[in-house]
């Protein structure tokens, strides 16, 4: 094999990993798309297999701009549940922890000021 059928293969397999990528990211975006009838979607898929490169192009043209919406609101959703989360999990301290913070107190290891910012912590 010759160094530019080698090149030659790498570069079409490389188009067809492209093209892999670019069926996902529409099929994802058609099927996430809730607004869309299951006959459209069939539609689509139909036209997307059938027609490779035309049904992708009329895709990206007809529906690019709403795909980029669709997936910046589900990155927002998301964001928005992995905040909510971490609130959750951090929460305020318990009363444990100010009985805790009491004890050190009380033993000399924190000072006034310390166990103050513990209890407006934990309180609040």
């Amino acid at each position: 094999m010759e160094l530019w059928h080698f090149i030659l293969l790498i570069f079409e397999f490389f188009l067809l990993l492209a093209w892999f990528y670019i069926l996902w990211i529409i099929i994802s975006d058609l099927f996430s798309d809730r607004a869309v009838s299951g006959w459209a979607k069939a539609l689509w898929i139909v036209f997307v297999i059938f027609f490779p490169f035309l049904g992708s192009l009329v895709y990206l043209i007809a529906r690019g701009g709403g795909m980029a919406e669709r997936r910046a609101a589900q990155v927002q959703a998301a964001q928005s549940q992995f905040n909510d989360y971490i609130r959750q999990q951090a929460g305020t301290g318990s009363a444990s922890e100010l009985l805790d913070a009491k004890k050190l107190l009380d033993d000399g290891t924190i000072t006034q000021a310390e166990f103050d910012r513990i209890k407006a912590r934990v309180v609040g």
